[in-house]
């Protein structure tokens, strides 16, 4: 199984951070059997200082270089990932996707049906390059600005609707799409540093929504092990 973790600035991460996709690494290494791999054209961390992603200091410095790929990226969303997806899934023979977009594309770019236009275009690319990759999407989980700002929290609600009904209507036996749920627990104040990007428990909330979703459609790996208190 090579998965590919496609996301913004919430997925990449900055240095210190773990990130959810190191949790997801630990996840599979737990219950997948060293059958499970992290995969993509990407290793580094975004560094603000330099606003480019060039830092390789994650929180644990073991993680290891060939589990660090990914597809994520400061300040991008549907719109950006979507003419990447097909040479990415397609150099690195990813199978699985798990996607967290649409924070910046409704945010900056685009309104909700706009966004969910460029899921479906996201999805066809991936398809193109392998016919039989699965996916799992992630919903745009409430931030500060959707909690204070009546008109973005609107656009992410509808958003969300349009993500759901394109995950029913794309999904095939042969190229099945998942919807997660948005992670259970998830406090602005608690699951976020800032408002908006993960905190440690943020970090496992979310690789702990993708690994249910896996474990509970797919039988891929086994409950997700939250930390304790």
């Amino acid at each position: 199984m090579r998965i590919m973790c496609v996301g913004d600035s919430m997925t990449i991460g900055t240095p210190g951070d773990f990130t959810w996709r190191y949790r997801m690494w630990q996840h599979l290494q737990a219950t997948c059997d060293g059958t499970g791999h992290l995969v993509g054209p990407r290793r580094a961390l975004h560094d603000t200082h330099q606003d480019a992603p060039a830092s390789y200091a994650y929180g644990d410095p073991g993680f290891p270089e060939e589990a660090r790929g990914h597809l994520a990226g400061w300040g991008e969303g549907w719109l950006h990932m979507a003419p990447l997806i097909g040479d990415a899934v397609r150099r690195h023979e990813a199978d699985t996707l798990l996607v967290s977009l649409g924070l910046i594309d409704l945010g900056f770019y685009t309104n909700a049906e706009q966004t969910a236009e460029n899921v479906h275009r996201f999805v066809a690319e991936a398809r193109a390059a392998a016919p039989g990759i699965r996916a799992v999407l992630m919903p745009v989980i409430r931030n500060v600005r959707a909690a204070t700002d009546p008109a973005f929290g609107a656009q992410r609600e509808r958003f969300n609707e349009l993500l759901a009904k394109a995950v029913a209507e794309l999904s095939t036996p042969g190229s099945p799409l998942l919807l997660a749920s948005e992670p259970a627990g998830w406090e602005i104040g608690t699951a976020t540093y800032d408002g908006t990007h993960p905190s440690a428990l943020g970090e496992h909330l979310l690789a702990g929504a993708f690994a249910e979703a896996m474990w509970q459609a797919w039988g891929v790996g086994g409950r997700y092990a939250y930390p304790s208190g």
